[in-house]
């Protein structure tokens, strides 16, 4: 609640409830058709600010301002892309509970908290912190910002209030508080990316050395050019000369295929971690492995063929 003081009058503005406590503690009672424009403001997703004036120990409510929050356009389906992410979505404000609930359904968010204080917002972050879950914070103003430098990720809008900006990690300069998902995906993108790398790096090395480390040693102990260890030999290089030849040709080949990718990244979609997680490692960690025998035997092949050893 707030206001100005000109000789013996005072007007206020705030919320309702405040202004009803201010009726109350000077023995008025709040008129009920102003109550339900309140109501049927706070419905329809609105912030009513109730208009009230004191003179002479008594207060007069004047009447009802409605403000409207507009929710930015294509926002709903922005939060949906973060539920596929595995992302839950809260909004906290100091809203009443209906104007709260208004909004959170027409933005399309898992949760709301109204009537938060920045206390509230704070112990929030602090208790999904607590439960393990990683938590980025989106705000812009001055009650914003413990709760920004509590998060684990915290962006201010550019259009925000000092206070915000300084308590934030990164500043929105597109006021755009989905903009969250283009801070995951980048990161996302860029973990994947090296565990991509090197996962495939770690089981292609481990696969090459499986392939030609039994071709080296097909030769000894043989009897008429058949080594004991022969059987080992499962991919059937030629001679010891053309396995170390094809893996070290091969492995020229993946470095140069590898470039791409790592200027590029892996590609991301807004999916569970855990489905991510399988994905990369079947094509990566899989891949890593089943791709050198394949490539070792072709160049093992081409190299014979072409009288190289």
């Amino acid at each position: 609640m707030s206001g100005v003081d000109y000789g013996k009058r005072s007007i206020r503005k705030g919320a309702s409830d405040a202004i009803i406590r201010l009726a109350e503690e000077n023995g008025t009672a709040f008129p009920p058709d102003v109550k339900r424009s309140v109501e049927d403001i706070a419905k329809t997703g609105g912030t009513p600010l109730v208009v009230a004036e004191m003179q002479d120990g008594s207060v007069t409510v004047l009447g009802v301002i409605h403000l409207k929050d507009i929710v930015k356009g294509g926002i709903k389906e922005r939060f949906a892309e973060l539920r596929k992410a595995g992302i839950k979505t809260v909004m906290i404000t100091g809203d009443n509970p209906l104007t709260a609930a208004a909004i959170a359904a027409e933005a399309g968010v898992d949760d709301y908290i109204a009537e938060a204080t920045p206390e509230a917002k704070l112990k929030r972050i602090r208790d999904e912190q607590a439960n393990g879950h990683l938590v980025a914070m989106v705000g812009d103003g001055t009650n914003d910002a413990p709760a920004l430098a509590q998060a684990d990720v915290g962006v201010a809008m550019n259009s925000g209030t000092q206070a915000a900006r300084e308590a934030g990690n990164m500043v929105d300069l597109d006021n755009n508080p989905t903009k969250l998902l283009e801070v995951v995906q980048i990161g996302k993108q860029l973990l994947m990316t090296r565990g991509a790398l090197t996962t495939f790096s770690i089981a292609n090395d481990v696969a090459k050395y499986f392939a030609i480390i039994p071709a080296i040693f097909a030769t000894v102990y043989a009897t008429n050019g058949v080594g004991a260890l022969s059987a080992l030999n499962i991919m059937q290089l030629a001679t010891p000369q053309s396995a170390i030849l094809s893996a070290i040709i091969f492995n020229a080949l993946v470095i140069v295929a590898l470039i791409p990718l790592a200027l590029r990244g892996v590609a991301y979609k807004p999916l569970p971690a855990s489905t991510l997680l399988w994905k990369n490692f079947l094509l990566y960690g899989v891949g890593g492995v089943l791709v050198p025998f394949v490539g070792i035997k072709v160049i093992d092949i081409l190299v014979v063929a072409l009288h190289l050893v």
